[in-house]
């Protein structure tokens, strides 16, 4: 099995073969119900129907476009292929790849249809993943104007950037937010860190990216931390923080903030789900989100 699936109508599955075999995919036969059964489990279909029929088969599907397949549908005279959904995240170059057998992609979304890159596309490329995906829409349109500097900042650093600066980082699958009390020490941080990472049988290697509030921009102890397990640490705002929902009851309320731990986690995370809720570990607060 593959990550990717050719789909087509009985009459055109010839042409869903070859397809399958010029992409190493699986191919299989139209139903009714075929879509909703692989949605879920697979990153691209392409589809050998009209467009008619895949839109309204997934359209109830829909999720968020950083979670759902690259769909792209294929013309049944094999001329043409047209992203239907996930353009940057990855449709747009599926329908590149069948230029080799003679399918010109139809290409719509707007920074590609101008010939520049978007910031997802920046992304997959260099293998890093987006923190904050609320800022690709004001980045992209920026990108239609103008050249937009990319800036690569080498570990240790510390970057603070407005709403409109896409962050791309490492690829990690989760997130870990950290509260710590004043004058806490690099050693209590990184122990809190791994008993949180143990008990929740992930590795530091799946870690995207580590937040806080930037109220905790001076602790040395917490940043020495990170920087000593050669993580990446985000500063978060107020505002970003008590946009989260609200977890668990938190002494932040002190400091204006519906809480550290928890919230800076799912602030920063893909799915907005807590894998494990706060725990404290001393003068250290963890929690892990995904």
């Amino acid at each position: 099995m593959t990550d990717t699936v050719v789909i087509a109508l009985p009459f055109f599955f010839n042409h869903a073969k070859r397809i399958a075999t010029a992409l190493g995919a699986d191919a299989v036969e139209y139903t009714p119900e075929v879509f909703s059964a692989i949605f879920r489990e697979k990153k691209r279909i392409v589809a050998i129907m009209s467009m008619g029929i895949v839109v309204r088969k997934i359209a109830p599907l829909l999720k968020d476009k950083w979670t759902d397949p690259a769909v792209v549908v294929v013309s049944p005279d094999l001329q043409y292929a047209i992203p239907v959904l996930g353009g940057h995240h990855g449709a747009n170059e599926l329908a590149k790849e069948l230029l080799t057998i003679g399918i010109q992609p139809v290409i719509t979304t707007a920074t590609e249809s101008v010939g520049r890159d978007s910031v997802e596309a920046i992304a997959q490329r260099s293998g890093l993943q987006i923190v904050n995906r609320e800022s690709t829409r004001s980045v992209n349109a920026a990108i239609l104007d103008a050249d937009v500097p990319v800036h690569a900042v080498q570990s240790p650093g510390i970057v603070i950037a407005g709403p409109g600066v896409s962050i791309l980082l490492k690829s990690g699958e989760y997130t870990i937010g950290v509260g710590c009390r004043k004058g806490v020490k690099k050693e209590e941080v990184i122990n809190a860190i791994q008993q949180a990472l143990s008990s929740s049988g992930i590795a530091e290697h799946d870690v995207l990216v580590y937040a806080t509030t930037v109220k905790k921009l001076n602790e040395s102890g917490l940043t020495e931390a990170i920087t000593a397990l050669s993580g990446n640490l985000i500063f978060l705002d107020d505002d970003t923080i008590n946009a989260q929902s609200k977890k668990s009851p938190s002494q932040a309320t002190r400091l204006g903030l519906l809480g550290v731990a928890e919230p800076c986690a799912l602030a920063v995370s893909k799915r907005k789900e807590l894998v494990m809720e706060k725990n404290v570990y001393g003068r250290v607060t963890v929690a892990i989100a995904h």
